[in-house]
C-alpha cells in the first residue's frame, strides 16, 4: 500500500467581517484533520457527520487507489480577522480542542451590539441629539453607504446599528479591546472543555503559528552599510509566532491561554474601530480570571526582545497586522525547517482569499468620486488586502525549482556514488555486519576518499560547513540571549575571529583534506552533517527515489520510523541548551566573550553519548532490515560524504528538510463552484458596507459561516482529488461532494444555528447541482 502525506500550510488573508467565513473554512480543515486522525487510529474517538464523510472518503480511496493518504495541517499563518483564525485552529489540531464554541463566538458576538465599549454608547435614545440629523443625513441621503452597498432587506438593520455608532463616542475606538480579548480567552477555555484531548498530528510532529501585528510605535533595528558602518532604523513589523511538538504521552496545550489571545487580540485590532493593544490589558485579563502567567516574561522577551531590553514593554501599542503584511507567505516558508519527510509528502500553501474579485463593492456604472468614508474603509481594509502577492508566489516558485533541481542532482549521482563506495569497500562480507567500531572506521575511510576524490573542491565544501555552523550557532545564541531574528553577523565575526586565534584560520591541510582543527571542530559542532546524512537515507526509503520494488513496505515503514527517532537525538540538542540559564549568561555577552560560547556549545550541545546512542540505534536498525535493504543503505550512509561535497556549496542548507517541491492552492468563493455560480458577489453578504456587513447583521454572519463551510469542504476534496496519481472518475468526486455538503447542512440543522430557509434553500440547490 502506497503511502503519502498530504501537509498543508495555511495561510489567512485579513478580511474584516469576513472573518465569520473563513472560520467556516477553516473548520471543514479540522474536520478533515479529525478524519484523517480517525482513518489512521481506528477506534481512538468516534466520529459523526461531516467528519465520518471525509473518512469515508479517505476509506474509498485506500481501498480503490490503494493510496493510503493522511492530512496534516501543521503550518497556520494569517494576519487580522485570518489571525484570529490561524490561533483557534493551531490550539485545535496540537491540543485536541474543539472549534465547535469558536462558532458561537463568530455568530453571536462578532456584531457591532456586543464589541462596542460600553462608553461609548449613546447613554440614551435621544444621547447625543446634535448629531442625529448627521446620522440622518448619511444614512438617507442619495447614494449614501447604505443604500449603495446593503441588500435592501437588512438595510433596517444596519441603519439602526450604524445611527447609534454615529451617536456613540466621537475621536476615540467605538470596540472594547478589553471586551474583545475576554471574549477570546472565553473561547479557548470553552474549546479545551468540549475537545476530546486527542491531537490532530502524530507525536513529535511540530505545529507552527504565525500571525503579523503592526508594532505602532515601533523599536530600533540596526542595519549595516559602507558609511557610516551601521544606522538605526524603526521597525514596525512584529511577528508572533509560536512551534511546538506535539506530545507522545498526555496532551499538552499549545501556548498559554493569555499569549494565544494576545497574538488573536493583537493581529485583528483593525485601526480606528479597536483601540492598540497594551500588555496592561492582558496582564488586567489575568487579573480577572485569576490566571497565573507563569511565561510571561519569557514569551515576552521572545516575541518583543527589543522593547524588553530596553524597558518599553510598557510602551509596546500594536494594531492589525494586515497594516503591513496581510499574506504572511514568507513565515510559512520559513516553518518549512526542521520538517523531513517520513513518507511520500505533497506539500501545499494553502491560502483562503475571500475577495479574490480583487475591487471594492461598489455599484455599477461611471465610477464615483471617492469620499471621506470611501478613503478611510479602502486604504485600512481594501488596498493592503488586495495587494498582490506575486512577489511571495515566485519567491515559492523559486524555491519549489531548487528543490526539484536538488534532487534530480542527487539522484543522478547515485549511480556514480553507489559504483565508488562498492569499489572503495568491495563486497566485503564484512559491510554487512556493522558494528560502532567498524562504522567508524568505514566512515572515516568514505569521507577521506571523498575529500580526495573532490581535489581542490573539497576546500568550497569545507568553507560552506564551516559558515552554515557558525551561522547555526550565532542563531542559537541570539535566540538564547532574547534578541529573535536580529542580524547573525556581529556574533558570527566575534566567533569567528576566536576560532582564527585558536588556529583555525585555514580549514584544509597541506593535502587538501580537512585539517586536524577543522575535523575536532565540525565533530563538535557540525549537527548538520549528521542530520543531513540521516534525511537523506529517510528519503531514499521512499518509493518515488526508484528503490528496490521487492523490498516490502512494511520494512521501509519500520526503517524509516527507526532512522526519524535517531532524528529526533540530535533535534533535542537545540533544545537544551535553550533552556540552559547559565547559556543565557553567556549568549548575552556573545560578541565579548565569544570563547565562553564556544566551549559551552562544545561541550553541553553535542554530547558525546549523543553520538554514541545514536550509532547503536543505527546499528539496531540495520540489523532489523532484509538483506538487500540493508547494503543500500549502508552504501548510501556512507557515501553519504560525496553527495555532501556536490551538494551543500549549492544549497548552503543545514539539513534537505521536506526535499520537495511546494504547490500552491487557493481557498476562495470564486474556486468553489458546485453548488452555486457567481462566486463571491453570489453567496456572501459580508462583502457589503466596505466588507463590514456581517458585523451588523446576523443573518449575514449565518450566511457567510454556512457558505464558508460548503467552499471548504468542497476545496478540501479537491485537494485530496488532487494528491491522488490516478484521477478519480468525476461521478464519483461528485458523489462525495455531494454526502460532504448534505453532511454540512444536517449538522447545522441539528445545530439550530442557521435558519431553516437558509439551509433549505441550498439544500435544493444540491439536489439540483449534483442529484
Amino acid at each position: 500500500m502506497r503511502q503519502k502525506e498530504l501537509r498543508l500550510a495555511l495561510v489567512c488573508y485579513g478580511g474584516v467581517s469576513l472573518a465569520v467565513y473563513m472560520h467556516g473554512i477553516t473548520k471543514e480543515i479540522w474536520h478533515m484533520a479529525r478524519a484523517s486522525r480517525a482513518f489512521h487510529q481506528p477506534g481512538a474517538v468516534p466520529l459523526d457527520g461531516v467528519a465520518e464523510a471525509y473518512r469515508d472518503f479517505l476509506t474509498g480511496i485506500e481501498r480503490e487507489n490503494g493510496l493510503r493518504l493522511r492530512i496534516l495541517p501543521d503550518i497556520l499563518t494569517g494576519a487580522s480577522a485570518g489571525g484570529i483564525n490561524a490561533v483557534f485552529l493551531a490550539q485545535a489540531i496540537h491540543s485536541g480542542h474543539s472549534l465547535e464554541p469558536l462558532t458561537d463566538l463568530w455568530l453571536e458576538n462578532a456584531d457591532v451590539s456586543e464589541l462596542t465599549d460600553p462608553k461609548a454608547e449613546p447613554l440614551w435614545r435621544y444621547g447625543k441629539l446634535w448629531a442625529q440629523p448627521i446620522a440622518e443625513w448619511f444614512l438617507s441621503r442619495p447614494g449614501n453607504a447604505v443604500s449603495e452597498t446593503v441588500s435592501p432587506e437588512t438595510r433596517e438593520e444596519v441603519r439602526r446599528k450604524v445611527s447609534r455608532f454615529v451617536r456613540g463616542r466621537w475621536f476615540s475606538p467605538p470596540f472594547s479591546g478589553a471586551r474583545f480579548s475576554a471574549m477570546l480567552y472565553e473561547a479557548l477555555v470553552k474549546m479545551a472543555e468540549k475537545g476530546d484531548g486527542v491531537p490532530l498530528l502524530p507525536p513529535g510532529y511540530p505545529v507552527d503559528l504565525v500571525v503579523t501585528a503592526t508594532d505602532f510605535r515601533g523599536h530600533p533595528q540596526t542595519l549595516r552599510l559602507n558609511s557610516p558602518p551601521t544606522v538605526e532604523e524603526t521597525e514596525h513589523r512584529l511577528s508572533i509566532s509560536f512551534r511546538k511538538r506535539v506530545a507522545a504521552d498526555a496532551p499538552q496545550p499549545f501556548a498559554d491561554n493569555l499569549e494565544l489571545v494576545l497574538a488573536a487580540r493583537a493581529t485583528a485590532s483593525f485601526p480606528g474601530a479597536f483601540p492598540p493593544l497594551g500588555i496592561d490589558e492582558i496582564d488586567r485579563l489575568a487579573a480577572a480570571e485569576n490566571h497565573h502567567w507563569a511565561t510571561r516574561g519569557q514569551f515576552l522577551k521572545r516575541i518583543m526582545p527589543v522593547h524588553v531590553r530596553d524597558g518599553t514593554i510598557g510602551e509596546v501599542a500594536l494594531i492589525d497586522g494586515s497594516v503591513l503584511v496581510n499574506a504572511p507567505f514568507g513565515a510559512a516558508l520559513a516553518a518549512l525547517h526542521g520538517r523531513p519527510a517520513q513518507r511520500e509528502v505533497d506539500r501545499r500553501f494553502v491560502y483562503i482569499d475571500p475577495r479574490p474579485d480583487s475591487r471594492a463593492h461598489t455599484p455599477s456604472g461611471p465610477a464615483r468620486e471617492i469620499g471621506f468614508f470611501g478613503a478611510i474603509f479602502g486604504s485600512l481594509s481594501t488596498i493592503p488586502r488586495e495587494q498582490p502577492i506575486r512577489d511571495d508566489l515566485e519567491r515559492i516558485e523559486r524555491q519549489s525549482r531548487d528543490a526539484a533541481r536538488l534532487k534530480r542532482i542527487v539522484m543522478d549521482l547515485q549511480p556514480d556514488i553507489d559504483r565508488a563506495v562498492e569499489k572503495l569497500f568491495g563486497y566485503t562480507f564484512l559491510l554487512d555486519r556493522p558494528t560502532p567500531k567498524r562504522l567508524a572506521g568505514w566512515r572515516a575511510k568514505a569521507q577521506q576518499a571523498a575529500a580526495e576524490r573532490a581535489d581542490y573542491a573539497f576546500g568550497a565544501y569545507a568553507l560552506a560547513k564551516f559558515d552554515a555552523i557558525l551561522d547555526q550557532l550565532a542563531r542559537l545564541t541570539l535566540r538564547v540571549a532574547g534578541a529573535g531574528a536580529a542580524d547573525t553577523s556581529f556574533v558570527v565575526a566575534a566567533l569567528r575571529r576566536e576560532l582564527a586565534a585558536r588556529g583555525l584560520d585555514r580549514l584544509t591541510d597541506a593535502h587538501g583534506g580537512a585539517s586536524a582543527e577543522a575535523i575536532a571542530f565540525f565533530r563538535a559542532h557540525d549537527t548538520g552533517f549528521r542530520i543531513r546524512r540521516l534525511q537523506l537515507l529517510a528519503r531514499k526509503l521512499s518509493r518515488d527515489w526508484e528503490l528496490d520494488p521487492d523490498i516490502p513496505d512494511d520494512a521501509l515503514d519500520h526503517a524509516r520510523d527507526r532512522l526519524y527517532a535517531i532524528l529526533a537525538l540530535y533535534y533535542r540538542t537545540d533544545e537544551r541548551v535553550l533552556q540552559n540559564t547559565h547559556f543565557a549568561t553567556l549568549a548575552g555577552a556573545a560578541v565579548e566573550t565569544p570563547g565562553a560560547v564556544l566551549d559551552f556549545l562544545a561541550t553541553e550541545r553535542l554530547l558525546p553519548g549523543t553520538d554514541l546512542a545514536a550509532e547503536e540505534l543505527l546499528i539496531d536498525a540495520f540489523e532489523e532490515m532484509p538483506k538487500n535493504l540493508k547494503r543500500r543503505m549502508l552504501l548510501t550512509y556512507l557515501g553519504f560524504p560525496f553527495y555532501d561535497v556536490a551538494t551543500l556549496p549549492m544549497t548552503r542548507k543545514e539539513g534537505l528538510d521536506e526535499f520537495n517541491p511546494v504547490k500552491v492552492d487557493r481557498i476562495s468563493p470564486e474556486d468553489a463552484r458546485a453548488i452555486r455560480e457567481g462566486g463571491t458577489s453570489a453567496t456572501l453578504r459580508g462583502i457589503e458596507f466596505y466588507n463590514f456587513g456581517a458585523f451588523f447583521s446576523r443573518d449575514y454572519r449565518e450566511n457567510d459561516y454556512l457558505w464558508g463551510r460548503l467552499h471548504g469542504a468542497e476545496r478540501m476534496i479537491d485537494l485530496v482529488v488532487s494528491t491522488v496519481p490516478d484521477a478519480l472518475p468525476e461521478a464519483r468526486i461528485r458523489e462525495a461532494k455531494r454526502k460532504v455538503f448534505l453532511a454540512v447542512l444536517e449538522e447545522e440543522e441539528i445545530a439550530g444555528r442557521c435558519r431553516q430557509r437558509l439551509i433549505e434553500q441550498i439544500r435544493r440547490e444540491v439536489g439540483e447541482r449534483l442529484g
